[in-house]
């Protein structure tokens, strides 16, 4: 079974690379399930509603969050109508929305997608290893591909993360810093595993954002209003090579697109 993952979405340049090239990508690369961080995809900040239809519209599956994705208040009404739009799972009871999708794949496959939030340097919100407890328990049994958006700051949260579901989900993929990681591997048990699978957006950028506003505020370190780059841009991804009887990973392979 062969999914794609694709890194955080950032405002219309990001939009505009997974328009242009996802659903050739997709049959390309023969993809069975695509996924995608979509926290950024509105102007940098937060999704709408709108947004999400026009990314699921592209062949994407399920749509994962973070930190941003209550920055659009329109987005709140829209949880319930949409199960594939994720919010991190170990937010409050009564958050809108779900951290957990299962669905059936392209080949027919059952699989789950996870999503959780880390809390260094970050909200500092439920506990991210003990909500993966309570939601994986949740996930019928016959669903063996389990694939884990961990949305987090530090490196080390992201790795412990990784080594605490070993064997017990098919990847754990960090998402949220927008700088894709070198260590793309598979775990001993059998879990895919990346630190961060970089950005869908303008490259040309600190971190999606034009770069004379952040260097700016690191010089003054006034307010400033951020704005999307435009320059280079660059759909980071990982393609998951995963065995759908047993759920373990076979291979994770890191893959970069750009717009011509």
């Amino acid at each position: 079974m062969r999914i794609l993952f694709i890194g955080d979405i950032v405002g219309e340049p990001g939009r505009r690379i997974v328009r242009d090239r996802a659903a050739d990508i997709l049959v390309q690369q023969r993809i069975d399930l695509a996924i995608a961080n979509c926290e950024n995809a509105a102007s940098g900040f937060g999704v709408t509603p709108r947004l999400v239809d026009e990314l699921l519209s592209t062949g994407i599956e399920v749509l994962s969050g973070g930190n941003h994705i209550w920055d659009r208040k329109e987005i709140f009404d829209y949880f319930p109508h949409q199960p594939r739009l994720l919010r991190p799972a170990n937010f409050p009871d009564g958050s809108p929305g779900s951290g957990l999708f299962v669905g059936e794949a392209r080949n027919g496959a059952g699989y789950a997608v996870l999503n959780l939030q880390g809390r260094t340097f970050m909200t500092p919100i439920d506990c991210p290893f003990r909500a993966a407890d309570r939601e994986l328990a949740r996930i019928p049994p016959g669903v063996k591909v389990v694939l884990v958006d961990i949305h987090a700051e530090a490196t080390s949260e992201k790795q412990a993360m990784g080594w605490y579901l070993d064997g017990r989900v098919s990847a754990v993929v960090g998402t949220h810093t927008h700088v894709p990681t070198g260590d793309a591997h598979v775990l001993p048990k059998g879990t895919a595993y990346i630190t961060d699978v970089g950005m869908t957006g303008p490259h040309d950028s600190v971190i999606g954002m034009d770069k004379e506003g952040i260097v700016k505020r690191f010089l003054d370190g006034l307010p400033a209003r951020f704005a999307v780059a435009e320059g280079d841009i660059q759909m980071n991804t990982v393609l998951l090579d995963v065995d759908p009887e047993t759920g373990h990973a076979l291979s994770i392979e890191r893959l970069n697109f750009r717009l011509d």
